[in-house]
């Protein structure tokens, strides 16, 4: 099995569930930090050489607060969507019409580790968030794990073996 670590480049989620879309500019901002985040990933996933058309991963986020205020893990899934977003083959630019109007949806980064987030090829659990470390800003990464065909065929034989 192997996992790779990736420090993300934020102290605090980018994004939370307490987040409100209530205003025309709040619904943008939120698009364009969902949009930087999936970037930020796919360029993660390049430079760490991570593989691609992989059968399934899991994506495991980790958040270390500045302090240990009370904190739930539920707000840490609207910053987790955009990183399992990114981790499967982007989308092109398209454009669609749905009730007479047509309107163009704009690309959206990806890196093709998988092909969908669905739970045939990625498990999301839930995020854990890590004890504060007093004088230490926050730190957010993912864990993403894998195992090859390779791998789970050694490890087959090796339980095979046990019980033989």
């Amino acid at each position: 099995m192997t996992e790779v670590w990736m420090a993300l480049p934020y102290t605090k989620p980018p994004l939370s569930l307490n987040d409100r879309g209530a205003s025309r500019g709040a619904s943008f901002a939120k698009a364009a930090a969902t949009r930087t985040l999936r970037e930020q990933v796919v360029a993660l996933a390049e430079a760490a050489g991570l593989p691609r058309n992989l059968d399934h991963v899991t994506v495991q986020l980790h958040y270390r607060p500045r302090d240990n205020r009370r904190r739930d893990t539920d707000n840490l899934v609207a910053t987790l969507k955009p990183i399992a977003d990114a981790l499967t083959p982007g989308k092109q630019a398209r454009t669609v019409t749905r009730a007479g109007k047509t309107r163009r949806l704009p690309a959206q980064a990806g890196y093709g580790m998988v092909a969908d987030d669905t739970p045939h090829y990625m498990s999301k659990p839930e995020p854990i968030i890590h004890p504060a470390i007093k004088g230490e800003p926050g730190l957010l990464w993912v864990t993403v794990t894998w195992q090859t065909v390779a791998e789970a065929v050694a490890e087959v034989a090796a339980r095979q073996q046990l019980t033989a």
